[in-house]
């Protein structure tokens, strides 16, 4: 016990009163075991915030086609697509104004607005009448809601070193489950992560026993602050680590979103277009056992693989397998009964465990290049780049649907086939940009 005391004392010798970081430091050196409540906390929040985003896709098909705006009935997955991607565009434009935030008032703030705004906007997306009025609730939604990039950067934060990739898998478990979680869960979080110092400020009680190396270590730690104030003032759009992990991270949230979006519109879709003829509660069954599915694995099993092989191998490996599983699609069009159900709950399970595994990983590489002070703005570039790309994700992906469908007997690639070959090569680039010298991990 009293060498493990020294080791803490060696590792963090002195706190501040009333300084959120310093009391997150702490609260981690008193962690023991396996952080289950910040776990659940933080899966409940990122499950609220992903509502808005995943919930609409197995309805939308009907939802258009209620509106009554498409003249054809092949014209419906085109209309879908910019109801899918105005989320999207709105948070592009201002994920970087709330990473800011974030970085300057704290974590918690920006949660608990996310919160209240989806549980506001997603209600009056709802309750939309028209086309026009589902695309502005929608777009209001993105831009207003700026939860996501904060809520990483807490999940890199508030757990010790070897359960951060625990913490951030839970993220994109959350995102890829995308339940229905009830409101305002932001509240649970009440330490915000932030370091604030102030000149005149003290060390708290707990680090006054330990004044004599606070003494011998203050030279050190002044120059440590001012190395750390130097490097804070490099350019995040020039820390090439960081940039290059957005970068592929884009890629794959474009063809994870433009997935999304076609799975459940082709799902939807009549027989004689190449669909499977599914329900919305069809769909949303493949859907639950494919989230459950993935809360098993990324709670368990990715923690160990990443441990074991590390994040971008785990990454490069998901993306390879991905490819042989959605060119078979087409194929499972033609079965049906329990075989069809059975096969594609399968396909549909092992799809959405890579492609969260691919996600996860980036998410590590993302908030390891960055210090904790620019973390906040860091997820707040990479929220908005990968907003623009899911933007572009949807609309493409039901306008090349409703294109294939169009072309049910052409001599290359016909009807459905298209669709996936176009989601494959883009998942082919994302696994390329994995590689050196494109790549550049810390």
């Amino acid at each position: 016990m009293a060498e493990e005391s020294r080791e803490r004392l060696l590792k963090k010798v002195v706190y501040y009163e009333n300084c959120p970081g310093c009391k997150v430091d702490q609260y981690k050196e008193t962690q023991r075991g396996l952080p289950i409540r910040d776990l659940l906390f933080i899966g409940i929040v990122v499950l609220c915030n992903v509502l808005p985003i995943s919930s609409l896709f197995p309805f939308l098909y009907y939802m258009i086609r209620d509106f009554h705006i498409a003249e054809r009935e092949e014209d419906i997955s085109f209309y879908g697509g910019f109801v899918g991607c105005s989320f999207m565009v709105g948070r592009a434009l201002t994920s970087i104004f709330w990473g800011v935030v974030a970085d300057r008032y704290g974590r918690k703030p920006v949660i608990m607005i996310g919160t209240i705004v989806v549980v506001v906007f997603n209600t009056l997306f709802g309750l939309s009448v028209n086309f026009w009025m589902a695309i502005v609730t929608r777009f209001l939604l993105g831009s207003l809601n700026g939860l996501l990039g904060p809520i990483k950067a807490y999940a890199s934060e508030i757990f010790r070193e070897e359960y951060q990739a625990l913490g951030l898998a839970t993220v994109s478990t959350a995102w890829g489950i995308g339940l229905i979680i009830g409101p305002a869960i932001g509240g649970y979080l009440a330490q915000e992560t932030l370091h604030k110092h102030h000149e005149n400020s003290r060390p708290s009680a707990d680090s006054e026993e330990t004044l004599d190396a606070y003494y011998v270590s203050d030279t050190k730690k002044t120059n440590q602050k001012a190395e750390a104030e130097k490097t804070s003032k490099k350019s995040l759009l020039r820390n090439w680590p960081l940039m290059s992990a957005i970068i592929v991270y884009c890629f794959f949230s474009l063809h994870d979103m433009a997935y999304s979006e076609i799975f459940s519109l082709w799902a939807t879709s009549p027989r004689k277009l190449g669909g499977l003829s599914y329900t919305t509660d069809q769909v949303g069954e493949v859907l639950a056992v494919s989230g459950f599915s993935l809360l098993i694995f990324q709670s368990f099993l990715y923690p160990p693989v990443e441990k074991a092989i590390g994040a971008i191998a785990t990454a490069r490996i998901a993306g390879v397998l991905s490819i042989p599983l959605l060119t078979s699609y087409p194929y499972i069009a033609l079965l049906s009964g329990f075989t069809l159900t059975w096969v594609l709950n399968l396909a549909s399970l092992v799809k959405n465990v890579l492609s969260t595994s691919i996600i996860t990983g980036l998410f590590l590489l993302q908030n390891r290049a960055v210090e904790q002070d620019q973390r906040g703005a860091a997820n707040g570039i990479s929220m908005t780049m990968m907003s623009v790309f899911k933007a572009i994700g949807p609309a493409a992906g039901g306008a090349i649907l409703s294109w294939a469908q169009k072309r049910q007997h052409a001599s290359f690639l016909p009807g459905d086939h298209l669709v996936f070959f176009i989601l494959n090569v883009i998942e082919a680039l994302g696994v390329l940009m994995t590689f050196k010298p494109f790549l550049a991990a810390k």
